[in-house]
């Protein structure tokens, strides 16, 4: 199983489209998308590609692939127009003997981490950072960093296969990788 994880879109629909591209050409097998979908937030600029409408097609047509987590700038609105459920706060993956743990980020985070045990992946987004890295407790930290308004590093997305996560940049050159 390969999938594809993706954070803060933000309505960037240059963006999303560069990660559909590559999903399309890797044959991935599933998305992960850890919300801040369509909306940018007051807090953010607007995206180069800023363009919300033209995002809710490209995403309804992979709607069966989909499984997403509500941001922070996720509205009920938002739901109304996407054909897949996003509105959960987190969701629970689990594959290769790992539990992965989907959230957005604003709401379990660094000061009120979810329980997790050895060998388990916190997935998350929300803080536009890339993080790779293993806890002492021995499960991992894993962002993506957001494909369309990074505040560190190169804006980016994930693959996760055969207990591997691989991070590109939206030109599809890998970045790093981490085995778990």
């Amino acid at each position: 199983m390969k999938l594809l994880i993706m954070s803060d879109i933000h309505g960037d629909y240059e963006a999303l489209s560069k990660v559909f591209d590559y999903y399309e050409k890797d044959h991935c097998d599933g998305i992960l998308c850890l919300g801040d979908i369509l909306y940018h937030g007051p807090r953010n600029d607007l995206p180069h590609g800023y363009a919300p409408k033209k995002c809710i097609p490209l995403l309804n047509a992979h709607k069966d692939e989909i499984i997403a987590v509500r941001g922070n700038c996720d509205a009920e609105v938002d739901q109304m127009v996407l054909d897949f459920p996003m509105r959960a706060d987190y969701a629970l993956y689990h594959i290769d003997g790992h539990t992965f743990f989907l959230t957005h980020g604003h709401l379990y985070n660094e000061q009120t981490m979810p329980h997790l045990k050895k060998g388990d992946v916190y997935l998350y987004g929300h803080f536009h950072v890339p993080v790779f890295e293993e806890a002492d407790e021995g499960y991992y930290k894993v962002n993506p960093n957001s494909i369309s308004l990074p505040k560190k590093g190169e804006a980016g997305f994930l693959e996760y296969e055969d207990g591997v996560f691989t991070r590109y940049n939206m030109n599809h050159d890998i970045l790093e990788t981490l085995k778990i």
